[in-house]
């Protein structure tokens, strides 16, 4: 099983690419550096509440969007 943050970098990744937008393009609509979300989409970074939020906006989506429906509880 991945870990949280593998699985949560997994899908801003796959929301970045649906939309056909490099790093760079996410960083600059989320104010943040590519590097910094390059480590988010690797897992190798542990983004703040404010962070996800950032992301959320810049993709477009919600915040519960950003995290991927693990099964039925």
């Amino acid at each position: 099983m991945a870990s949280p943050s593998i699985v949560f970098g997994r899908r801003v990744r796959e929301l970045r690419e649906q939309r056909g937008w490099t790093q760079e393009n996410l960083a600059v609509k989320c104010g943040r550096h590519w590097t910094y979300v390059g480590g988010i989409e690797r897992g190798e970074r542990n983004p703040t509440l404010r962070v996800i939020c950032d992301l959320a906006q810049a993709l477009g989506v919600t915040v519960r969007e950003l995290f991927p429906e693990r099964g039925a509880r």
